[in-house]
C-alpha cells in the first residue's frame, strides 16, 4: 500500500488518510506491546491504535489543552485497572517515532525546500507535547494510585475500630490483632468523636480478640480511658487475656483506677445492656 499524499494536504489530514499504514508501521515498533493490545482492550476498554491517532492528532494540530485532558484521562484508565506502566511507556515512544517517519515522508513527498529554522522548531513543539502527555499521563496515574491507597487506608482504619451501637447510650468497641502507637492514636480519635456524635453513655471495650498491647502505647490506652471519661462515658473493659493481662503486671499497669472491668462481653452485656431489674449496676 503506498503513501497517500496530495498537494497542499495538511499533516493531520495526511496522518489521517494514511492511518492504516500508520497503524502498521507502530505495530512494528512496539514489539512488546502489539500481542497486549486485545488483552489491554479487555482489561481496560482501552483502543491503543484509536488512542495513538487521537495522540498524533492532538500533537500536530498543537491542541494543548484537549492534549493535557486525554493523558489525564489516559492516566486514570491505566491506574484504575492496575495496567503495566512499561507498555505505557514503549508504546508512546513508538508512537514518537512512527510520528517522525510519516512527518519525515509527508515533508520528502511535499518537496518543499529544507527550513533547518522550521525543522528545529517543529523538532521541539513535537517532542515537547509528547512529553507534556507523559508528564500529566504520571501525574495522573499517581494521583489516582494514591488516592485509592488513601481511601482504602481509611477503610481498613474505620474497620478496624468498629462501634457498635446496643442502645441509645450503649456501645460495643471489639478490637482484634494487636495496638500499636499508630493504631493506638486511631482508636483514640474514632472514640472520642463517635463518644460526642452519638451520645455514649457506656463503652464496652472487648479485647478479648487482641493478642498483644506493645508495651510503649500501654500509657496511651490508660489516656484514651482518661479521655472516655473526661466525656462523661463510662468505659467497660472485657474479655483481658491471660498473656495480655501479665504483660501489664509486669510492666505496673492497670486499668482497675480507670475503667470498669468485666470477665467476658457476655458479662458485660448482661450487666449493662440488659441488666436484671433485680440486681443494681
Amino acid at each position: 500500500m503506498a503513501i497517500y499524499y496530495s498537494e497542499g494536504i495538511g499533516m493531520g489530514d495526511f496522518l489521517k488518510e494514511n492511518r492504516a499504514l500508520f497503524e502498521e508501521k507502530l505495530l512494528s515498533e512496539a514489539v512488546n506491546v502489539r500481542d497486549k493490545i486485545e488483552e489491554i482492550r479487555v482489561i481496560g476498554n482501552i483502543n491503543l491504535l484509536k488512542n495513538a491517532q487521537k495522540l498524533v492528532l492532538h500533537v500536530v494540530d498543537e491542541e494543548k489543552e484537549e492534549l493535557v485532558a486525554f493523558a489525564q484521562q489516559e492516566g486514570i484508565a491505566w491506574a484504575k485497572f492496575s495496567l503495566t506502566l512499561a507498555f505505557k511507556l514503549e508504546w508512546v515512544q513508538a508512537i514518537r517515532r512512527t510520528l517522525w517517519h510519516f512527518l519525515y515522508e509527508y515533508d520528502k513527498l511535499s518537496e518543499r525546500p529544507v527550513d533547518r529554522i522550521a525543522f528545529y522548531d517543529l523538532e521541539s513543539k513535537i517532542n515537547e507535547q509528547i512529553d507534556e502527555f507523559l508528564n500529566n499521563f504520571f501525574i495522573s496515574y499517581s494521583r489516582y494510585k494514591d488516592d485509592l491507597i488513601e481511601s482504602q487506608r481509611q477503610m481498613v482504619e474505620k474497620l478496624s475500630v468498629p462501634i457498635i451501637p446496643i442502645s441509645s447510650s450503649i456501645c460495643i468497641l471489639p478490637l482484634i490483632g494487636s495496638i500499636d502507637a499508630y493504631r493506638s492514636e486511631i482508636i483514640e480519635e474514632k472514640i472520642l468523636l463517635e463518644i460526642g456524635k452519638l451520645r455514649i453513655q457506656t463503652l464496652i471495650i472487648d479485647l478479648s480478640g487482641i493478642v498483644e498491647i506493645e508495651t510503649e502505647v500501654m500509657q496511651e490506652f490508660l489516656n484514651v480511658l482518661d479521655g472516655i471519661s473526661m466525656m462523661g462515658c463510662k468505659p467497660v473493659i472485657t474479655g483481658i487475656r491471660s498473656e495480655v493481662a501479665r504483660n501489664l503486671i509486669q510492666n505496673g499497669v492497670s486499668f482497675e483506677q480507670k475503667a470498669v472491668t468485666s470477665g467476658t462481653l457476655e458479662q458485660a452485656l448482661n450487666l449493662y445492656a440488659f441488666p436484671d431489674p433485680t440486681e443494681k449496676v
